[in-house]
């Protein structure tokens, strides 16, 4: 079952407010466009440290979810381990979203 969480994150690529790849999160961060970092759960120690650090010191807020195959598949992209949301508004309904139990399927 597909979580509403990438379904979501499908809609903001549609929409035109994720920036992926680790300069252009970065650059996004820095400029004060990110409102919200997504990491992968099995993104390098290294990355995730680095992108963690970076947004602790901007203030932007950092989600760890689902694998980087998951996400590039969720927006229609290869793999992806970074990405920035751009919009406040879809930033706040991937957060709340993502403070959702999983709801799991009946089988």
């Amino acid at each position: 079952m597909k979580s509403k969480f990438l379904s979501n994150l499908g809609l903001a690529m549609r929409a035109g407010k994720l920036v992926t790849g680790d300069e252009g999160v970065m650059a996004a961060v820095k400029s004060g466009d990110a409102k919200l970092v997504i990491i992968a759960e099995d993104a390098a120690a290294n990355t995730s440290k680095k992108m963690s650090d970076k947004c602790s010191t901007y203030h932007v807020p950092v989600l760890v979810y689902g694998s980087r195959e998951q996400l590039g598949t969720s927006i229609g992209k290869a793999d992806r381990v970074v990405i920035a949301v751009t919009d406040k508004g879809f930033a706040q309904m991937l957060e709340k979203v993502w403070k959702l139990p999983e709801v799991q399927a009946i089988e």
